[in-house]
């Protein structure tokens, strides 16, 4: 792994579980046994490496947008997938939070472009659940009560209380009972059958 990866990986632990304001260039060099001097050489300012770990995220869900252009999309599996990633990362703390959603928290005291950057990343996680839902209705999986685009931003705005619930309880299973509860809504009814089975 390379010094900036390596940087990049240290900087998302520490806002996932500090927040922006919480961490430090000194955190980092000291995480990744590097001089401060180091770290401006790849990212000159704090703001410049935050949001490069979120651009690394925004690029995770781009790469999940072109994986459902193949035959082999299963809208649940997605789902499932995407869910599944942070039920994992909360039980064991490898990612105890988003770090867009961290970010979030604290928009008002980002500077600009890094704001920008956060709402560019649920934009483009809002978009990306608006198709996998529509993709998933039109093959009969799920049964969106409202519009895709404003299903999507529910499914959004509960996997991320979930996410603050387990975090405020200490319990990781908060996280799986909100998400799954979630998912046997949106599926549709003879889906949901043959999903308990």
């Amino acid at each position: 792994m390379s010094t900036r990866e390596k940087l990049l990986d240290s900087a998302r632990y520490l806002i996932q579980t500090r927040g922006y304001s919480g961490f430090s260039y000194a955190d980092v060099a000291a995480q990744v046994e590097v001089r401060k001097a180091s770290i401006h050489h790849h990212f000159p300012a704090k703001a410049d490496l935050a949001k490069a770990v979120v651009e690394q995220s925004r690029g995770i869900i781009g790469e999940q947008i072109r994986m459902m252009e193949s035959e082999a999309f299963d809208p649940l599996r997605q789902l499932r997938g995407y869910t599944g990633y942070w039920e994992k990362c909360i039980a064991d703390a490898s990612a105890p939070f988003c770090v867009a959603g961290m970010l979030a928290s604290e928009l008002d005291c980002l500077p600009e472009d890094l704001a920008e950057s956060v709402r560019m990343h649920f934009r483009d996680l809002s978009r990306w659940l608006e198709t996998v839902l529509t993709a998933g209705a039109q093959r009969g999986v799920f049964t969106l009560k409202s519009a895709a685009s404003v299903e999507a931003e529910s499914f959004m705005s509960t996997v991320y209380g979930a996410m603050i619930l387990a975090r405020a309880y200490g319990q990781p299973d908060k996280f799986t009972q909100v998400v799954e509860g979630a998912l046997r809504r949106l599926l549709h009814s003879d889906a949901a059958a043959a999903a308990t089975h």
